[in-house]
């Protein structure tokens, strides 16, 4: 067969990804589909994967992809004809350890919010649905029933046919050499490739046009992006799996079994068992580049790297101990810097998707998340909150090769090992740091990363070392609620450097924001506007701070995790014949801010300049002298109360922060419990729980693109008179509609509860949604949180409702309230 000059779809990489995403284009009516495989379908890591398919995700979008993805695998045969080798034989999940059995109780609860069938079972009972397990150091264990396995290589075959059937072209032997991009109407945009077909003398090369390009090219993707200069941050590493004969006892219908808590899991095949694992400290695969001709090939045995899953298997298998190991394969499989997959648009360059990095679980998210990135292009924007998989999550510096390396050693070993609350990636740290980082580090900061930026989350005392990490009350609290205290009664500094600073300016910087933005940014210099950032949805894209430094001249500030995805929705957004120039001016500006009642009384100490509301209004900001330097100061706070954010050139952030702490000594505040001498040092727990108090709501948690004003109840950022901006339209049409859901505010009975977000809320025994934000409230003297409410729960007028939160298996009594009323409540007490 010829291959064509053009295509609609390129879609590059024959592995089950690309295989379930040229089905799905084709289900959409796309019939100009190309899938180019440079070697044979499934030669890559799709053949040796292991093939266990869960429902269960951290979030309810990853939940519902999960479940399509089984009811797809469920009906595929019966559409084409072709075996897939599913088996809905159920998962059963052990917890050796107390801690691990509150984790799985928890994810219960969810499973249950999200809809999935799901039973905390005995030991006892899994030993009965397991025979091969020793359950005598057991705690218990989830059962899953919807849960099973499948044949991966059948399996994309049989979407390779469906693909086929609905009038895709796939073709094999054909490596894709390079991408062409030019300029589109609104920034580059993917045009096509060269391709070479064949091998050796018989090779031919040629160009391929094409409006969409999807890089499904598994763990290729990151040098094939590299291509187009588009950054895939994944990187391989060494997987392994033995498979054993025949054992008594093992039949097709044994369910899927994990062992956390030994880092590995089960499955049969043909009578036997596979076992594999992801073991603590993985060995990342160091080839680069990966060759093209790594095909249906494997690594060398490891029995060294494997004896730690070998040697818990057999603890919980005894009878591994005498069966018959047939193989250790290895494997290379490419894992990402956080763990989860990518999904998305390429930021800077329209037209091109990304579909890969699937940490070993390709198997079982791939049929989810092919229809998720078809339903993309087909509608030109994400089909719902993809945040924790989207691409425009990491930045350029997420691509250097060191980084990946040291990051996949330590993510892959982090699938089945226990996670605390709140714990931190250790790997590749720190890397991005404010001026400040070691001053606030001899003060006691601990750190945390976010975006690769290390910023302070607390404070520890002078010869304090950090508490260890646990399920309950952590022993951080009290050198976080000393931060609270200050900033509440005092004056406190918060270093939030992190920050996104974009600039944007030009003849149509203010038609283009107009555009973007919710709220009315036509405003003076020197002015500050909150806006919500909308898609046509009328979900929330991003909210931001907009500063209007000139007529032409506007300085936006984001969150640290959110300048990729706000470059490039706001990028997109500029026309081709508008003047606007957008940059990324992060690495310019220190934050520096000072909140509390007293901020005004240290500025003072050390600025020349008339702070007093009636010179600098609230939202307003304005150029100070402050010490030796010259900075920004503006009049807000997050947290809620008096304070000021200084932005601060980079050169000058040490002499801010030093004149600050210096004037900060001279003053003193006594309070009931104790005193606080100077200035504070306060971190982000601190400013988490101010805010939460404050009613102040958070893009990813409470705010994402499937949230709309509405539910979110928050409407400060939101100008519904100004004509013209992206959303608008689907605002109004919801007027007057009952929203499927509607964020509270909750506080806990049990002052001694606690809770750390993603406890599902119950509502007369039923589950109604689950809490997306938690922190200590200084005011009510209690742990309190924000969370959606969904179905009639939305519906319902809350004003001190009873509820109850699911923690760790158990009921504890709530306090529900509507929209941001938490702190008026909280303080009445």
């Amino acid at each position: 067969m010829d291959l064509p000059t053009q295509t609609r779809v390129l879609i590059v990489g024959g592995g089950i990804a690309g295989c379930s995403t040229a089905y799905h284009l084709t289900k959409l009516g796309f019939r100009d589909v190309l899938l180019l495989e440079q070697g044979k379908l499934t030669c890559g890591t799709t053949w040796h994967a292991a093939g266990l398919v869960g429902q269960m995700r951290p979030n309810r979008a990853m939940t519902r992809m999960s479940q399509y993805g089984i009811a797809l695998y469920a009906s595929l045969e019966a559409e084409t004809g072709l075996a897939t080798g599913w088996k809905q034989c159920g998962s059963v999940n052990v917890a050796r350890t107390p801690q691990r059995m509150q984790t799985l109780h928890k994810q219960a609860a969810l499973a249950r919010s999200f809809g999935v069938e799901v039973e905390v079972i005995s030991a006892q009972r899994a030993g009965a649905l397991w025979p091969p397990m020793r359950t005598d150091d057991l705690q218990g264990a989830l059962w899953i029933p919807g849960d099973g396995k499948a044949n991966p290589a059948d399996l994309t075959m049989s979407l390779a046919k469906g693909a086929r059937q609905g009038g895709a072209t796939l073709v094999e032997d054909c490596e894709v050499l390079a991408v062409r991009t030019e300029q589109g109407a609104c920034g580059r945009r993917v045009a096509g490739a060269r391709v070479r077909r064949g091998t050796g003398t018989e090779a031919v090369e040629q160009d391929i046009t094409c409006e969409v390009l999807v890089n499904c090219a598994g763990q290729w993707a990151r040098q094939f992006g590299a291509l187009a200069g588009v950054n895939v941050p994944l990187y391989s590493a060494e997987h392994f799996y033995v498979v054993t004969g025949r054992i008594d006892g093992v039949h097709p219908m044994l369910p899927v079994m994990r062992d956390p808590d030994g880092y590995i899991y089960y499955k049969e095949e043909v009578g036997g068992l596979v076992m594999g694992g992801f073991e603590p400290e993985a060995k990342p695969w160091a080839v680069d580049p990966i060759p093209a001709s790594f095909q249906f090939q494997l690594l060398g045995e490891d029995w060294d790297q494997f004896e730690i899953l070998m040697t818990n298997a057999i603890h919980r298998t005894p009878c591994l101990e005498t069966a018959e190991i047939k193989l250790l394969l290895n494997g290379p499989e490419s894992f990402t810097p956080d763990g989860n997959f990518i999904l998305g648009q390429a930021p800077g360059l329209s037209g091109y998707f990304v579909c890969a990095g699937f940490n070993s679980a390709g198997i079982a998210n791939s049929g989810g998340a092919g229809k998720l990135i078809a339903d993309w292009i087909a509608g030109g924007e994400s089909p719902g909150d993809l945040w924790d998989v989207d691409i425009r999550r990491f930045g350029p510096f997420m691509g250097n090769r060191r980084l990946l390396a040291e990051r996949t050693a330590e993510t892959l070993g982090l699938h089945y090992a226990m996670r605390w609350p709140r714990q931190e990636l250790v790997t590749a740290r720190p890397l991005r740091t404010s001026p400040l980082y070691d001053v606030l580090a001899a003060r006691g900061a601990e750190f945390g990363s976010k975006f690769g930026w290390e910023r302070a989350n607390y404070f520890r005392p002078a010869g304090a070392a950090a508490p260890p990490p646990t399920l309950g009350t952590p022993g951080w609290l009290p050198w976080v609620q000393a931060e609270m205290t200050a900033t509440r009664e005092g004056v406190a500094l918060y270093d939030q450097s992190s920050f996104g600073k974009l600039l944007l300016r030009g003849r149509d910087a203010l038609a283009v924001l107009q555009r973007v933005c919710a709220a009315n940014v036509d405003v003076e210099p020197g002015r500050m506007v909150y806006s919500a950032v909308l898609n046509p949805r009328g979900g929330f894209e991003s909210d931001l701070t907009v500063m209007r430094l000139a007529p032409d001249r506007f300085l936006i500030i984001t969150g640290s995790a959110q300048v990729t995805r706000d470059l490039d929705w706001i990028g997109r957004q500029i026309g081709a014949h508008e003047v606007a120039l957008l940059d990324d001016v992060s690495n310019q500006w220190c934050v520096l801010s000072v909140m509390g009642p007293r901020s005004r009384e240290l500025l003072a100490r050390v600025c020349p300049d008339d702070l007093s509301p009636a010179a600098l209004k609230f939202s307003c900001t304005q150029e100070i002298d402050l010490g030796l330097a010259r900075v920004r100061a503006a009049r807000m706070s997050y947290v809620g109360g008096p304070g000021y954010e200084l932005y601060v050139p980079v050169e000058v952030a040490r002499h801010v922060d030093a004149v600050l702490h210096e004037a900060g000594d001279e003053i003193g505040l006594d309070h009931a419990h104790g005193r606080i001498s100077g200035l504070v040092d306060a971190g982000y727990y601190a400013l988490d729980a101010l805010r939460i108090e404050a009613g102040r709501r958070a893009w990813g948690a409470e705010l994402g693109p499937d949230d709309t004003p509405y539910e979110a109840g928050l409407w400060a950022g939101v100008a519904l008179d100004k004509p013209g901006f992206i959303g608008r339209d689907a605002l109004l049409a919801a007027h007057g509609r009952p929203p499927a859901k509607k964020l509270l505010s909750f506080i806990l009975e049990d002052p001694q509860a606690w809770v750390w977000g993603g406890e599902s809320i119950l509502i007369e025994g039923r589950p109604v949604g689950e809490l997306s934000s938690t922190g200590w409230s200084r005011a009510a003297g209690r742990c309190a949180g924000l969370g959606y409410v969904r179905g009639d729960a939305a519906q319902q007028v809350h004003a001190g409702t009873p509820v109850a939160i699911e923690l760790w298996g158990r009921p504890v009594a709530a306090t529900a309230w509507d929209d941001a009323v938490l702190r008026a409540v909280a303080i009445g007490r």
